[in-house]
């Protein structure tokens, strides 16, 4: 980015709802737009949103609670504004076996209902890709087009973005400033190996005295037995028959209790990848799953973001809530180039 460009986006503000520690956010700081504020219901998410993304404040809020009044300060004195979020996801997600149709799309709404208050001059949204088959983002784009604005919307691959994830996630932008499309990208999304390898040896249940998000949890006896039986790709269809259950037994899932592969992409980072029982989130050589770090990382949040203020205890489980919901820092970087091209062209 050319400095005159890099002067020139700083001067478009935003302001991230569902914020959560700031994925989407720190994206779209590495773009070059000033994000001014994040509203989310999750007080435990402040501390990394602002650690990390020091000019933006976080505000703990309802979305259902907020309204015009609480958004355009952030917006003043600004070139442009950016409006953006990621609305909680689990109702439209592949792992959700439930009817899509019965799937609570309350927040969806509440997100149209702020940009038609607000009437930013951009508008970003990312979810996952089940939510584009739902009346409810149908509806979401009916507003958009009656308030007049150009967007476009498509699934993207995050290893095109260089996120080294088997994941897929539906992306929105919309302008009123111009056209504007999503941004398409040919990378290489890297390895495993590219993102984690380097990290010093962690023993499952510990942290690291030098990070204490290189944290991971504990495992039962018998699963230590069972990943030292698992192998990198496979599954528990590795294991001595000692080691099944019934529910392996009954399973058509082979993922679980599965190990990462070096050299490929990482399956796509959830809310339970500290769990080695919950996916393929083995380590590929250590006995353990994966530590709050390196999911982190593969999320390509960069190896210094905090997480943990000092003297906070630290809650494997609740962060890796907070990294498995977060936007890829990479891909929502791109999401941010984008906005700024146009309010550049304009």
């Amino acid at each position: 980015m050319s400095v005159a460009t890099s002067g020139a986006a700083s001067a478009i503000h935003a302001v991230d709802l569902f914020c959560g520690v700031g994925g989407l956010t720190h994206g779209l700081v590495r773009s070059g737009i000033a994000v001014r504020g994040g509203f989310d219901n999750d007080e435990s998410c402040q501390y990394a949103f602002e650690a990390n993304n020091p000019d933006a404040r976080f505000m703990e809020a309802d979305i259902c609670d907020i309204g015009r009044e609480d958004i355009e300060p952030f917006f003043t004195d600004a070139a442009a504004s950016v409006l953006m979020g990621c609305a909680p996801c689990q109702p439209f997600s592949a792992h959700n076996r439930k009817l899509r149709k019965e799937a609570d799309c309350s927040l969806v709404y509440e997100f149209a209902r702020l940009v038609e208050e607000t009437q930013p001059d951009f508008v970003s949204m990312e979810n996952v890709p089940g939510l584009a088959k739902h009346e409810a983002f149908a509806d979401f784009l009916r507003v958009l087009e009656r308030l007049g604005y150009h967007h476009d919307e498509r699934v993207v691959w995050c290893p095109d973005y260089g996120i080294p994830q088997t994941r897929r996630r539906l992306v929105l932008l919309a302008s009123r400033l111009g056209p504007i499309g999503v941004p398409q990208r040919g990378g290489d999304g890297g390895t495993v190996r590219d993102f984690i390898y380097d990290l010093p040896s962690v023993e499952a249940g510990a942290a690291h005295p030098d990070d204490r998000t290189h944290v991971t949890m504990p495992l039962s006896d018998l699963n230590k037995r069972r990943i030292q039986q698992s192998r990198p790709g496979g599954s528990w269809h590795d294991w001595d028959e000692t080691l099944l259950s019934a529910c392996h037994r009954d399973s058509l899932y082979p993922a679980p209790y599965g190990r990462m592969s070096w050299d490929t992409v990482a399956p796509t980072i959830t809310t339970q990848f500290c769990y080695y029982s919950t996916g393929r989130f083995g380590h590929p050589e250590q006995d353990r799953a994966i530590s709050v770090r390196e999911g982190a990382l593969l999320q390509t949040f960069p190896i210094d973001y905090k997480f943990f203020k000092e003297g906070q205890p630290v809650v494997v489980r609740d962060a890796a809530r907070q990294i498995g919901n977060a936007v890829p820092v990479k891909l929502a970087e791109a999401i941010g180039e984008s906005i700024v091209e146009v309010f550049c062209a304009s």
